[in-house]
């Protein structure tokens, strides 16, 4: 199974034999499975966000670890530490639930930012230093954040710095009463349905010619002018303080080349950098005064932007360029 789509259409259906009604969320897991990224998942309780990510682990047959944030939780919690035995008068390394390809940090935004921190470079460099040496994670590795909205008592807004790591922030929405009522006959039959019930259904070699697939997707340089633009009109408007970093540039270029495969298409869209832009931005951006005194949000302002943004020609424009750049020959820009 070299395909991204057909890839991505396996976990989904395999997830929604538990899974009700989530496939934006799937989507945007698997998007981050074929681009390295990592995915911060807000919603509040109750809404399925770690059942997401344990299923994903399952269907795609990864070491799955979940950590609980807590308040009191340590740094050496997560990454590990070396532990003295007596029996041998030795230190041995004990290494920590970060060492996994799943890692479900819960309610991350529940521990300390000290503790917060300690993912840091777990999530940009794919290492872990315990008592000064460094340990490679294994691969693939993805965090799957889960948190609570930050106006909910007893949590910490994640720092700059650390929402910047992640590729995209999804949002776990209450569902609709079509899909909740699917939801109470679904474990009516079934009270005892778990991630148990579903099973592997692709493996490491599918994954890796999926990510082969994905890199090789052709992105247009009036696509790349686009992502641009739009990252640029985060650090221009007053409703911001500050835009977004190079990072999430880089975060665009990736997951859309992914969206585009999972979609069937060996080209980048300006519609593929659209529907991703609020997942990319809204939690890399910091209000200005004034915006937050209106009351408004990072999702709106970003929302706002992004229409306010021309983008390149129609998907028939686009086209051409490719087939040139495919074949060897030259492109119809000229054609008049």
């Amino acid at each position: 199974m070299t395909d991204p789509a057909a890839l991505y259409t396996s976990i989904r259906d395999e997830m929604g034999e538990v899974l009700i009604g989530k496939e934006t969320l799937v989507k945007g897991v698997t998007i981050a499975l074929l681009t390295d990224g990592h995915i911060l998942l807000e919603g509040v309780p109750g809404v399925a966000k770690t059942t997401v990510a344990n299923l994903f682990a399952v269907t795609t047959g990864f070491e799955y670890n979940r950590i609980q944030m807590t308040p009191d939780i340590l740094p050496a919690d997560i990454t590990g530490t070396s532990i003295y035995r007596e029996q041998t008068g030795e230190f041995e390394l004990q290494r920590g639930p970060v060492f996994a390809n799943v890692v479900v940090a819960d309610e991350i935004n529940r521990a300390t930012p000290k503790t917060q921190s300690a993912l840091l470079e777990a999530m940009q460099e794919r290492t872990v230093s315990i008592e000064g040496e460094t340990l490679d994670l294994p691969d693939p590795f993805i965090v799957i954040a889960t948190q609570n909205p930050i106006e909910m008592e007893g949590t910490y807004e994640l720092p700059e710095a650390q929402r910047d790591r992640f590729q995209l922030k999804l949002t776990a929405d209450l569902p609709e009463r079509d899909e909740e009522e699917e939801l109470l006959n679904r474990f009516d039959t079934d009270p005892n349905l778990t991630a148990d019930d579903v099973i592997q259904v692709v493996d490491a070699e599918d994954i890796k010619a999926a990510r082969d697939a994905v890199s090789e997707v052709y992105v247009d340089e009036t696509v790349k002018s686009y992502i641009l633009d739009i990252v640029a009109a985060t650090r221009e408007t007053p409703d911001l303080d500050h835009g977004a970093s190079p990072r999430a540039s880089l975060a665009f270029l990736n997951t859309s080349k992914a969206r585009a495969a999972i979609e069937g298409r060996d080209y980048v869209i300006p519609e593929d950098v659209k529907v991703l832009a609020e997942a990319i931005l809204a939690h890399r951006v910091g209000l200005s005064t004034d915006a937050e005194l209106s009351n408004r949000t990072a999702r709106g302002v970003v929302a706002d932007l992004v229409e306010n943004v021309d983008p390149p020609g129609s998907r028939v424009d686009l086209e051409p360029d490719i087939a040139a750049v495919g074949d060897g020959g030259t492109t119809n820009a000229d054609d008049g």
